[in-house]
C-alpha cells in the first residue's frame, strides 16, 4: 500500500492550489480520504476531539445497512425465481439471462445462491447509476464551491436504491437522485444544511412523477407479465382475509414478501438498529417514539373499526412488519441532519411520524405505504419543534432566575 500512498502524494501538486487540475481537487481529496485517514489532525487542549468523524459515521451507517442490502439481493431474486416457476419461464431475458447462464446458475427459488445472484443483477445497476449520477452532482457542486466532497452522499447512494422496486427504469433512477441531491440538499448549502432527507426527497419525486413505475401490482417482481400486490395494497383492496391467506406474519417479519428491494425485512432492520444503537449513532428516543406513536394510533383505529375501510381491520402488529415502516424508523427518521436535535424534540418528532404513518395508511388507503410522506412531514416540522422546545426551556430558566 506504500506504493499507492506515494502515487497519491505525487499527484497532489497537480490538484492543489495553483496546479493544472485545481478544479478537480474535491475528486482527488475524496479518493484520498476514502482510502486513507486524513493526514492533518488537530492538536492541543483548545480543540474538542471525538473518535467519530463524518467518515466513520457514514461507514457505521453503511455497515448497519448491510443486512438490508443482503435481503435486497436475496428477496429480489427469490421473488423473481418464484414467479418464473409459476409462469413457466425457463430463463431470465436479456443480459441477465446470459450472466446467469455463464455462471451456471438455475432459477430455483430454494437455491440460496441463485436467489442472491439473480437479485444482484437487478440491484447492482440501480445502485451504480444512483452513485455515479449522484456522485457527479456532488463533484460539480464541490468543485464550484471550492470545498471537499462530503461523505454524506455515500449513505444517500445506498439508502435510495433500497427504497426502489426492482423493475424501475434506470433513467428514472438518474433523474430522481439528481432531484434528491440538487433540490433536496445542494440548494440549501450541501451536507448538514438540508432540512429534508435527500434519499426520501428523491423517493418522493419519483413516486409522484412516475407513479406507474412506483405503484401498482406489476412492478414489485422482476418478471415481465407477473402481477403481485404488496401486502399493504392487498389489504387496502381486499381486506385482511386476503392478506392472511396469502402470507404469514413470520414471512413478513423475515422479508420474503413483495415490496421495495431493501425495505421488506423487519428482521434485517432490527439488526441494523441494534448496531446503530450500540455505536451511539442512532437515536433510541426517535426510534422508540415512532414505535409508540404507530402502536398507539393503530390500536385506537383498530378498536374504532370501520365497515367500509378494510385498513381499519389491520392488527397493530401487522403495521410493524409491512411496507417501509421498520426501514424508515431505523434509517430515515433518525437522520441526524433532518431530524429534531433537542432531546425533548426527538420524542415529539418521532411520535409525530408514527402517528402520521398510520393515519395516512388507514384513513387514506390511496397511499397504503405512508412512511415516506410521514418522515418528510416530520422533517418539515423538526425545526419548529426544536424552536418550541428551546423557547420553553428558556422561559423556565428565566422564571427560576426571576
Amino acid at each position: 500500500m506504500k506504493f499507492l500512498r506515494n502515487f497519491l502524494d505525487d499527484l497532489h501538486p497537480h490538484f492543489a492550489k495553483g496546479g493544472k487540475l485545481t478544479k478537480l481537487y474535491p475528486l482527488y481529496e475524496a479518493i484520498d480520504t476514502f482510502l486513507y485517514s486524513p493526514g492533518h489532525v488537530t492538536t492541543g487542549a483548545t480543540h474538542v476531539r471525538d473518535g467519530l468523524d463524518q467518515k466513520r459515521l457514514m461507514i457505521t451507517v453503511g455497515v448497519a445497512l448491510g443486512p438490508c442490502v443482503f435481503m435486497a439481493l436475496y428477496n429480489t431474486g427469490y421473488q423473481a425465481n418464484l414467479a418464473m416457476a409459476e409462469m413457466g419461464i425457463a430463463a431470465a431475458p436479456g443480459w441477465r439471462g446470459m450472466v446467469m447462464e455463464i455462471l451456471g446458475m438455475g432459477y430455483d427459488s430454494q437455491n440460496f445462491l441463485s436467489n442472491v445472484l439473480h437479485g444482484l443483477l437487478y440491484f447492482a445497476p440501480v445502485f451504480l447509476v444512483c452513485n455515479m449520477v449522484g456522485g457527479a452532482w456532488e463533484l460539480l457542486f464541490a468543485s464550484t464551491r471550492g470545498h471537499e466532497i462530503n461523505e454524506g452522499f455515500l449513505v444517500t447512494g445506498l439508502l435510495f436504491p433500497l427504497t426502489l422496486p426492482a423493475t424501475i427504469p434506470l433513467w428514472q433512477v438518474a433523474i430522481a437522485i439528481s432531484f434528491g441531491v440538487v433540490i433536496g440538499k445542494e440548494v440549501f448549502g450541501g451536507t448538514g444544511k438540508n432540512f429534508l432527507n435527500p434519499a426520501l426527497t428523491a423517493r418522493a419525486f419519483v413516486f409522484f412523477a412516475y407513479p406507474a413505475q412506483m405503484s401498482g401490482d406489476a412492478i414489485w417482481t422482476a418478471v415481465d407479465g407477473f402481477s403481485g400486490a404488496t401486502p399493504l395494497g392487498l389489504v387496502a383492496a381486499d381486506g385482511m382475509d386476503a392478506l392472511t391467506t396469502t402470507i404469514s406474519w413470520n414471512s413478513a417479519f423475515v422479508g420474503q414478501i413483495q415490496g421495495s428491494m431493501g425495505e421488506t425485512s423487519t428482521l434485517a432492520c432490527i439488526f441494523g438498529a441494534a448496531f446503530l444503537l450500540y455505536t451511539g449513532v442512532g437515536s433510541w428516543r426517535i426510534m422508540l417514539a415512532v414505535l409508540i406513536g404507530a402502536l398507539a394510533t393503530s390500536s385506537l383505529l383498530y378498536i374504532i373499526g370501520s365497515e367500509t375501510n378494510p385498513m381499519f381491520q389491520m392488527d397493530p402488529s401487522w403495521h410493524l412488519v409491512l411496507g417501509g415502516f421498520a426501514f424508515g424508523l431505523v434509517f430515515m427518521a433518525t437522520d441526524p441532519v433532518s431530524a429534531s436535535m433537542t432531546e425533548t424534540g426527538k420524542w415529539v418528532y418521532g411520535f409525530l411520524i408514527g402517528f402520521m404513518v398510520i393515519l395516512i395508511r388507514v384513513i387514506n388507503p390511496a397511499f397504503p405505504e405512508g412512511m415516506m410522506l410521514s418522515i418528510l412531514f416530520g422533517n418539515v416540522f423538526a425545526p419548529a419543534i426544536d424552536h418550541a422546545v428551546v423557547r420553553a426551556h428558556t422561559k423556565r430558566r428565566m422564571a427560576r432566575n426571576a
